[in-house]
């Protein structure tokens, strides 16, 4: 059962400042002028050496004014640039996902004989397609921890009707499918396999039609699978990989799956009737 879980400087005056004490020593000087005309010389010096005082003691307050006057605008400006960054930060879950995403704050767990067991959002993803939409019975297993999942499925493969493939509708084979799981990354991986071992005298025939098949492949890729079986031989089996990752898909992560199946099932399935115009390799594939 799916629920939801709360998670410009500003200039100084200095030009009304230095004007208005200069006004006042003007006014005085017409005054001593009249008094008397002998000391008109002396009166004249007086007055200059005032104005020289006056524009001193203006230079000196305007220069202090200015710090106050830059103090105020450096402080408005930096918690502006605070406010903005911090309602920029996006909701998440406890998987990361935003709240935008069409799993945001789901929870989902399944009963198993070891007791409930966790299912994250790429897991839970592929058993929606493969219960929800299919209709098949859960077959996934999930690792300790649920980091990780698997499912394992077989289908038959048919040649075509065409007259013009080299596999007929009459050719069939059996194919095993493994679909694996990496919360972490969250990538689904599809592994498709022709169960049985490639012989060793198919091996480099094999070999180089893969190289020539997989860059016509539009989807996924070919490969040659080597692993030990229980008496210690090494076998090798053809295999076909396609993955997709759901990281940044916030809507139709479903969809992604069932869209990598069809088209790897398809892509496979040309790339093996390619292959059967070599006789011995069609032969080994019916066999």
């Amino acid at each position: 059962m799916a629920t939801k879980k709360s998670p410009a400087k500003k200039k100084v005056a200095t030009k009304v400042v230095t004007k208005a004490p200069a006004k006042k020593a003007v006014k005085k000087v017409p005054a001593k002028k009249v008094a008397s005309k002998k000391t008109v010389k002396k009166v004249v010096k007086k007055p200059a050496a005032k104005k020289a005082a006056v524009k001193k003691v203006a230079s000196k307050k305007t220069v202090a004014k200015k710090p106050a006057a830059k103090k105020p605008a450096a402080k408005k400006v930096s918690k502006k640039v605070v406010k903005k960054t911090s309602a920029k930060s996006p909701k998440v879950d406890q998987y990361g996902l935003e709240q935008d995403d069409e799993f945001y704050g789901l929870y989902f767990a399944k009963s198993t004989k070891k007791g409930l067991v966790e299912v994250k959002p790429c897991t839970f993803t592929l058993m929606y397609w493969w219960k929800g939409l299919l209709g098949y019975p859960d077959m996934i297993e999930i690792s300790k921890g649920s980091n990780t999942a698997m499912l394992q499925f077989e289908s038959t493969f048919g040649g075509g009707d065409s007259g013009e493939t080299e596999l007929t509708e009459k050719d069939v084979l059996d194919i095993d499918h493994i679909i694996e799981v990496d919360e972490e990354e969250m990538l689904i991986s599809l592994y498709s396999y022709v169960p049985i071992p490639v012989p060793e005298k198919l091996v480099g025939a094999l070999s180089l039609s893969i190289l020539n098949i997989n860059p016509e492949t539009r989807y996924g890729s070919l490969e040659l699978c080597s692993t030990e079986n229980e008496e210690g031989q090494t076998e090798h089996f053809l295999r076909y990989r396609a993955a997709t990752y759901l990281r940044g898909i916030k809507s139709g992560k479903v969809e992604a799956i069932e869209s990598m199946v069809t088209n790897g099932s398809e892509f496979f399935g040309l790339a093996l009737d390619a292959m059967c115009v070599n006789k011995s390799i069609k032969k080994w594939l019916l066999s």
